[in-house]
């Protein structure tokens, strides 16, 4: 049946080149029994976005985006709320039979699905314990983690057991996953595929030493996700351009900073060049000593606004 299913991924994403990312989603739960008693929170994501929450008070679902619900049916929706529910109380079972002696318990769950080329959707469930990896299911299969050592042994032997779970987990995993994660695809299309340009600015930053400059190069704002920063000297690029990590930004768009340490005599000349499919081709060349934007003048302007602000607040603390 599943195999049915993948020309529709085909037709949403021609080519494969509008969703270069793992097609995949995944449940993530976080239980912790504290001071003698539990908190739980749940999210769902499509790839790297988060477009479910769950309300622990309500038992339900939260659907972020109007196209979240995919094209399950309100029944199977109902349904799949109540597995999770049903999965929470045994969480709390699961801690009770188990390691009832530790107090704090912290148990962290990702469940979900991915497709690989060649082999369709795999569906996966990862257990961790206080931090550490404890058990992992796999095609009817659940496989105890080393460092989860004897506790986990016994547990996979026991949920091995269950074969009502182990059934109902299989076809979560192998059918309604896969299925849910199409009628995402489907419903959320237009978001999924639309293309923001990024905005991008220069700035110094801390110095690296005496005589030397910390180039900064900033993009913000870009969707999708991937994106291409480098510092260049006329078509050259500058092999020590250090790249950091690719941040969320709260709407959904993306961040990055790319830096190069040089001598400050060896500034001049040098240039950030992004490249990202919202851009059609046309590169952004921001030249280092170039006049700023008036993002920059404004983000400049900012900061200055809050140094000061910061100045004032410490000199009443002093004052008072």
């Amino acid at each position: 049946m599943l195999f049915l299913l993948l020309p529709l991924l085909a037709a949403l994403f021609p080519g494969g080149d509008r969703f270069e990312e793992p097609v995949s989603y995944h449940f993530l739960q976080t239980s912790a029994f504290h001071n003698h008693s539990w908190v739980h929170l749940s999210s769902g994501w499509l790839g790297e976005l988060q477009i479910h929450r769950w309300n622990s008070s309500s038992d339900a679902i939260i659907y972020l985006y109007p196209w979240s619900r995919g094209n399950f049916s309100n029944r199977e929706l109902v349904d799949l709320e109540r597995f999770l529910r049903v999965n929470s109380i045994g969480i709390q079972g699961f801690h009770t039979d188990n390691f009832m002696s530790e107090d704090p318990f912290d148990l962290q769950v990702a469940t979900g699905c991915e497709l690989h080329s060649g082999k369709g959707f795999l569906g996966f469930k990862q257990v961790a314990i206080q931090g550490y990896d404890f058990l992992s299911y796999h095609n009817k299969t659940w496989l105890p983690s080393p460092k989860g050592g004897e506790e986990a042994q016994k547990v996979c032997k026991l949920l091995s057991q269950n074969q009502d779970y182990t059934q109902r987990m299989h076809r979560l995993l192998s059918d309604t996953c896969p299925r849910f994660t199409l009628g995402l695809l489907d419903a959320g299309k237009a978001h999924l595929q639309r293309q923001v340009k990024p905005e991008a600015w220069l700035s110094s930053g801390p110095s690296p030493g005496p005589g030397r400059l910390l180039l900064v190069c900033h993009v913000s704002g870009f969707y999708p996700k991937p994106v291409w920063v480098m510092w260049m000297r006329g078509e050259q690029e500058q092999l020590g351009t250090q790249r950091g990590d690719i941040l969320p930004n709260a709407d959904g768009t993306w961040y990055l900073q790319a830096t190069l340490d040089v001598a400050a005599g060896e500034a001049a000349g040098l240039a950030c060049r992004v490249k990202h499919s919202s851009l059609g081709g046309q590169d952004l060349l921001l030249h280092w000593g170039a006049p700023p934007s008036a993002l920059g003048w404004i983000l400049s302007a900012v900061i200055v606004a809050l140094a000061l602000l910061a100045g004032l607040g410490f000199w009443f603390r002093k004052r008072w």
